[in-house]
C-alpha cells in the first residue's frame, strides 16, 4: 500500500534549509618531496651552464730529493662544463563573473580558488617531470633534462639496451649507461634489495657524494618492497622502534623502514607519488638545485576578460642543475609485482 504524503509533511520539506559543509575535502595529494628537498636557485638566462671539478685519483707519489720540476710534470685540472635549459609549464583556468559574485560554501572567490588549485597541480606536474625520463630538447617546445639524464651512477638490469658510450651527457641529452634517449630499455626487472641499495650508495659515496647522508626517493610500491626486503634481510631485531611509550599500550608491529643506516651513511626513504614505479633515486641534496628563471616561479597572471568571464593561469619556468652528477645514484629496472 502506498504511503500517503500529507500537506504538513510537504510543507516541512520545502521549508527546510539546505545544509552544505564549509569544509572541502581534497583527496588528491599535493606533496612534492623531490622538488622540496633540493636547493633553490634562480637564473637570468633560459640556457645556463654550470661546472664540476674533480681531483685526480689518489696514487703513489714519491719524488727524488732535489729533483727538478719541469713542464712535463705539471698536469692542470680542467672543469667539466654541464648545461641545461628552463622549461615553461602552466595550468590555466576560466571563471565567469557570476561565479566570482555569488556566495560559495568553503571559499570566497572562485577565481582565487582555481588559481590555488592550478598552482598545486603545476607543482605536481613539475615533480612528475623531475622524476620521470626526460632529456634536454634540442628543438620544439623547450624541455629540461631531468634526473635520469644527469645521474652518472646507474644500476640497470640484465640485457639493458645500450646504444654506445657510458655515463651521462654533459648537456643532459641522453640517459645513463648510454641507453636510448627515445625509449630507454633498463633491462630485465629485478626485486629491490639491500645489496642493490648498498651498492648504489657505495658508488655515490666513492665519487664524493652522500658524506652527510641523503634521501632515497621511491614510489609507494618500492617503499613497501624495500621495507619488506630490509626486514627479511636483517630481521626485526635490528630495527629501532620510533615509538616512545610512557604508559602501557597494545603492542605495535613494525613493518616499515624510514631510515636505513648503510656502511656509507644514513639514507632517509622518501615516497614520491609521481615517481616511476620501477626505479629508485639516491640523491645527495647538497648537489642538486631546482632552478627557475628570474621572476618566473609560480607566477599568477590574468589573461583578461573574455566576455563575461576572466581567464588566468599559473606559470613556472623551471629547470634542474645536478651540480655533481656522480654524487647521486639511480637503480632502474625494479620489479613492480
Amino acid at each position: 500500500m502506498a504511503t500517503m504524503t500529507t500537506a504538513a509533511t510537504v510543507a516541512a520539506r520545502t521549508s527546510e534549509k539546505e545544509s552544505l559543509s564549509s569544509i572541502i575535502a581534497r583527496i588528491s595529494p599535493e606533496d612534492v618531496p623531490v622538488m622540496s628537498n633540493m636547493k633553490k636557485a634562480s637564473k637570468g638566462a633560459v640556457l645556463f651552464d654550470f661546472q664540476v671539478e674533480e681531483l685526480a685519483a689518489a696514487g703513489a707519489n714519491a719524488q727524488a730529493e732535489g729533483a727538478a720540476i719541469g713542464a712535463s710534470d705539471a698536469v692542470n685540472t680542467d672543469t667539466i662544463r654541464l648545461q641545461n635549459q628552463h622549461q615553461i609549464a602552466w595550468k590555466a583556468y576560466s571563471v565567469s563573473d557570476t561565479q566570482d559574485a555569488v556566495d560559495h560554501a568553503g571559499f570566497e572567490r572562485q577565481s582565487a580558488r582555481q588559481a590555488l588549485l592550478k598552482g598545486l597541480e603545476l607543482r605536481r606536474d613539475i615533480e612528475f617531470a623531475l622524476t620521470n625520463d626526460q632529456t634536454k630538447s634540442t628543438s620544439g617546445n623547450r624541455k629540461a633534462g631531468t634526473l635520469s639524464s644527469f645521474i652518472a651512477n646507474a644500476s640497470v638490469g640484465a640485457s639493458a639496451t645500450a646504444v654506445g658510450g657510458s655515463g651521462f651527457a654533459a648537456n643532459g641529452t641522453n640517459f645513463p649507461a648510454g641507453l636510448s634517449s627515445g625509449s630507454p630499455n633498463y633491462g630485465t626487472a629485478r626485486a629491490i634489495s639491500v645489496a642493490l641499495v648498498e651498492s648504489a650508495m657505495q658508488d655515490a659515496y666513492t665519487e664524493g657524494g652522500m658524506s652527510g647522508g641523503g634521501i632515497m626517493v621511491v614510489s609507494p610500491v618500492q617503499k613497501k618492497k624495500f621495507s619488506d626486503a630490509t626486514i627479511a634481510n636483517y630481521g626485526t631485531g635490528t630495527i629501532t622502534n620510533q615509538y616512545n611509550q610512557t604508559t602501557p599500550t597494545a603492542p605495535t608491529a613494525i613493518g616499515s623502514v624510514s631510515a636505513y643506516l648503510t656502511d656509507f651513511g644514513t639514507i632517509q626513504t622518501v615516497i614520491s607519488r609521481q615517481m616511476p614505479t620501477e626505479r629508485a633515486y639516491l640523491l645527495d641534496p647538497e648537489y642538486a638545485e631546482y632552478t627557475t628563471l628570474n621572476g618566473r616561479d609560480m607566477v599568477k597572471e590574468e589573461v583578461g576578460k573574455s566576455g563575461d568571464a576572466t581567464t588566468g593561469y599559473v606559470l613556472s619556468e623551471f629547470s634542474l642543475a645536478v651540480t655533481a652528477p656522480k654524487a647521486h645514484a639511480a637503480i632502474f629496472a625494479l620489479s613492480t609485482s
